[in-house]
């Protein structure tokens, strides 16, 4: 018989990191596997294909390494989404909450033109406050999102909820309650 792997089995959990009571779910085991790369970036893109999408960004810093394999997989272009201060060019920026502060993301001013549809693809959406930054900037510009992908959604930290309460599709490949 086949090995039938699915993402989840190639994700490494790490206690206690980064803080006491935290479980990690360390993706770069999925990367760092042939196969398991192939998989998760396929099935990341499997429910957009024949949708119209000019674009594919990624949010800092692992949604670079998956919107840069699916760009490359729908011969789109990629756009990063960076934190503040790291891209060269005149940007745009979202602040926005985390659970002990707060924090801004970064877009070059001219990455989208008016109209153009968007795919927004991050390893792990958890409390969702990076993706919504990252959605208020593309529309600032003028673009479309059509759709959010995720490897890895932690429901219970609401931020499937708090994308789906702006009218985003949400996609993830697995779930981890109670994280």
């Amino acid at each position: 018989m086949l090995d039938q792997k699915q993402v989840q089995d190639y994700i490494r959990t790490i206690p206690d990191f980064p803080h006491d009571g935290i479980m990690f779910r360390d993706v770069t085991t999925l990367f760092q596997d042939p196969r398991g790369f192939r998989l998760a970036v396929d099935q990341l893109l499997a429910p957009f294909v024949g949708q119209h999408i000019d674009k594919v960004t990624g949010l800092e810093a692992r949604g670079f390494i998956l919107g840069g394999a699916i760009a490359h997989q729908l011969s789109k272009g990629f756009v990063p989404i960076r934190k503040a201060g790291k891209l060269p060019a005149k940007t745009i920026s979202q602040d926005y909450e985390l659970e002990y502060g707060q924090a801004t993301v970064e877009i070059h001013d001219d990455a989208f033109s008016p109209g153009e549809t968007v795919l927004v693809v991050d390893d792990l959406l958890a409390t969702g406050g990076t993706a919504e930054a990252g959605i208020k900037l593309i529309e600032r510009l003028g673009a479309e999102v059509v759709g959010t992908a995720f490897v890895v959604d932690l429901p219970d930290l609401g931020g499937r909820a708090k994308l789906e309460a702006m009218g985003m599709s949400v996609h993830a490949l697995c779930s981890y309650a109670g994280d």
